[in-house]
């Protein structure tokens, strides 16, 4: 009798357990019309969701991500004013519809890019910049090189299709989450209008950003749509959510308004954002100052995404030297700090000095000092 009330009180314990325990919603892995696609963390690049993302494709006007990045770098050194040339607007496709001796600033050029995607304005900043079209794409290609983008080669500023012109998605989602960085660069691409000056004729146009993902999705920052008949429907979406910032890409995908809502509101149910501000030291013995320790500050806040649950996995590895000697200048450079998840680094920040520190205790000898050091390190 006992035997049987004691395996029903178990056996009703576990359904309790059972019941009580907290339910584990795993959302759904997006199926998409794209040929190729991609979903990223853009702050430390870790791959959400992937479909063929490193198989070379041919990328359309997503190209002039790239383009006019190269574009609003260099006007942010100096936004000179280009005049347009019979060289520079014979070239299909979609148009911003410059004329030949009108006169506007390379970032206006950027903007006629990002928002009506104006094969014309890329042509004109590629000559304006460089000389040339092949000129200004040797530079695309080196800049690819830099971002890390090892699939990409190409050929035209404005995506028409040409030779060997291609990327892959993942390639494309670095260099998207690359081109957010640039101030600038969000500033336009996240916007439904651009207002764009010209100098002559002496006039403000307003042009109409045609990402329709900035009506559709909230939170949406960007970046940029592409079409050829040959790359089909291409897309780079960007969208940021309690500080966690996502990169997607699709290349050939019919449905490519709708795949980037999958991937998105995938990606923000499977990551979120941690955030560490410069409260973060180390303390480190100090030889020739008025201390005998000083504290290293983390330089700049930094802001980790990572799957959700793997929040308490992040370790911070701390690389200092054994001792640091006076004088220190305020913003020195002494250490460093990375942000590991199972091993993998997903960010690092200096470790600085704040505030300057002179030799003001030379009344112990150098040596004397050390050898201090070294006993209550080894002792």
């Amino acid at each position: 009798m006992c035997k049987k009330l004691l395996s029903r009180i178990i056996l009703f314990c576990f359904f309790i357990s059972i019941l009580s325990a907290p339910t584990k919603v795993n959302a759904q892995i997006p199926s998409l019309s794209a040929k190729s696609a991609i979903l990223i963390c853009a702050d430390n690049g870790k791959v959400l969701y992937g479909k063929n993302e490193k198989e070379p494709r041919p990328m359309a006007s997503t190209t002039k991500i790239m383009t006019a990045l190269l574009t609003l770098e260099a006007a942010e050194k100096e936004d000179t004013n280009v005049t347009i040339t019979d060289k520079m607007v014979p070239v299909d496709g979609s148009s911003m519809y410059l004329k030949v001796g009108q006169v506007l600033p390379l970032s206006s050029l950027a903007k006629g890019m990002l928002t009506v995607s104006g094969n014309d304005a890329a042509n004109s900043a590629a000559i304006a910049l460089c000389g040339s079209v092949d000129a200004f794409v040797e530079l695309m290609n080196k800049k690819a090189s830099q971002i890390g983008m090892l699939d990409t080669v190409f050929e035209t500023p404005s995506g028409l299709d040409k030779g060997d012109h291609h990327s892959t998605a993942y390639d494309m989602a670095l260099l998207g989450a690359y081109a957010l960085e640039n101030q600038a660069f969000c500033d336009i691409s996240s916007k439904k209008s651009a207002e764009v000056p010209f100098v002559k004729p002496d006039e403000i146009r307003t042009l109409y950003n045609e990402n329709r993902m900035l009506k559709r999705y909230d939170g949406c920052i960007g970046i940029k749509t592409g079409f050829t008949r040959l790359a089909g429907r291409c897309l780079v979406s960007a969208a940021e959510r309690n500080n966690t910032r996502l990169v997607a890409v699709t290349l050939n995908a019919p449905d490519d308004w709708n795949d980037h809502e999958k991937l998105l509101d995938y990606g923000f149910s499977q990551a979120e954002t941690v955030v560490f501000g410069n409260k973060d030291y180390a303390i480190l013995p100090l030889v020739g100052g008025d201390a005998n320790e000083i504290s290293a500050f983390v330089k700049d806040k930094i802001s980790i995404s990572v799957r959700k649950g793997d929040k308490d996995k992040i370790k911070k590895i701390v690389e200092v030297p054994p001792f640091l000697y006076a004088p220190l200048k305020q913003g020195q450079v002494v250490g460093k700090v990375k942000y590991q998840v199972d091993g993998d680094v997903l960010a690092s920040n200096d470790l600085i000095i704040e505030k300057d520190v002179p030799v003001t205790k030379p009344n112990k000898g150098l040596w004397k000092k050390l050898s201090d050091i070294f006993m209550g390190i080894f002792n």
